[in-house]
């Protein structure tokens, strides 16, 4: 049996983001970039030609750049 948990609030905060550049902090660090998509279990983070996959429930906060 395979269990899912979703962050219903998080994914929220990322589907509006798209587009944006964010910092996303996580367990193991910072990501900065452009927010190029977001799942209920992912987000994709682009940075120059490097694409970063961001599971959301390693994420601490999230934080929209200026």
């Amino acid at each position: 049996m395979q269990v899912v948990v979703v962050e219903p609030y998080v994914y929220a905060a990322l589907k509006s983001l798209i587009g944006k550049r964010v910092v996303i902090d996580t367990s193991r660090g910072s990501v900065s970039g452009t927010l190029v998509d977001a799942k209920p279990d992912h987000a994709v983070v682009r940075e120059h030609d490097s694409s970063f996959f961001v599971r959301i429930c390693e994420i601490v906060w999230i934080m929209p750049e200026n």
